[in-house]
């Protein structure tokens, strides 16, 4: 019998919009949520990198989970980024992800000191596990080694799966790395896997993943949705939806992206105040973001519909 997946799908890592006063916005932090929930997301990870999540105070970060819950989303559809460089404010965020009733937790490594010992890191997570202490803690181990410069050899995270291996769920691979995801799913197939790119979407899922989590799921979640839904039943087809969701990420990705992303909801929901970013981000020139919607509509069919209850 199939073990019941925690979670599956097209999860979206939320930007978090600013008002005019730099605070984050949490009326349009809401209503960005749920319209991504109605586009065809299965669950949410507010606070990941395309979150901002590190240019967020510890009390902002529990407080907007708290909005958006307040808000109408349901948490046991949230997986919130709880990881932090002090394992103090891991403990903190990851307990109050729990007891709000998040299914899940993703957690990146403590990432300040580079090129520490598999020891230290599994000291980290033991104690982040212990010290919370519920059962009902579900920890998504995230791999980004190309921002963090620390990530997850095999080696440790069998040793955490060997550990705790209720708590230890799964895992997004945000390395780029397709070499790196196959083998942790060919190594720990029990694990719920999660590429950090859509561009490795299919691949992923015809050997065991779960689904994707993606930057790009807040502009364009539903054909990434529809490749999950429908992978299985021809095979041409689902190369070719494949091809077209991976085109479409690679002409992203061409621009920086979260500056991009944020236009993008700005642009359509004619809301310039959408574009702002925390420093040390900047908002992309206007120039260039007119080029890149242009191009993404055009080239791409990339048009966003949001109607006046959002």
């Amino acid at each position: 019998m199939t073990k019941e997946r925690n979670f599956s799908g097209v999860i979206a890592p939320v930007l978090t919009p600013f008002g005019p006063d730099g605070a984050p916005d949490a009326d349009r932090f809401i209503d960005h949520a749920h319209w991504l929930i109605e586009e065809g997301c299965t669950a949410l990870a507010p606070f990941g990198t395309t979150s901002e999540a590190n240019s967020l105070g510890l009390d902002e970060r529990l407080e907007l989970l708290e909005t958006l819950i307040d808000g109408g989303i349901d948490p046991s559809m949230m997986m919130p980024g709880t990881g932090a460089c002090s394992v103090t404010d891991a403990i903190i965020l990851t307990e109050h992800a729990v007891e709000a009733g998040c299914k899940g937790v993703l957690m990146l490594p403590p990432f300040y000191y580079k090129n520490p010992s598999e020891e230290g890191l599994y000291r980290f997570f033991s104690e982040v596990i212990e010290e919370v202490g519920d059962d009902d803690l579900k920890i998504y181990l995230y791999h980004i080694p190309p921002v963090s410069q620390v990530g997850f050899p095999l080696s440790l995270i069998g040793r955490l799966k060997k550990a705790f291996p209720d708590i230890i769920a799964g895992m997004k691979d945000s390395s780029g790395d397709w070499s790196n995801m196959k083998a942790v799913l060919e190594t720990y197939p029990e694990l719920e896997f999660f590429p950090g790119s859509e561009l490795h979407l299919l691949d992923g899922l015809r050997k065991g993943a779960a689904g994707v989590i993606s930057a790009t799921a807040n502009v364009s979640p539903a054909p990434m949705r529809a490749l999950f839904d429908s992978w299985q039943k021809d095979a041409g087809e689902a190369d070719a939806q494949q091809a077209k969701i991976s085109a479409l990420r690679n002409a992203v990705q061409a621009y920086p992206v979260i500056p991009l992303l944020k236009a993008l909801v700005a642009h359509y929901r004619q809301d310039e105040q959408w574009a702002e970013l925390r420093p040390p981000f900047e908002t992309l020139d206007q120039a260039i973001a007119k080029k890149a919607i242009a191009e993404l509509a055009e080239q791409h069919g990339l048009e966003l519909e949001f109607d006046e209850a959002t």
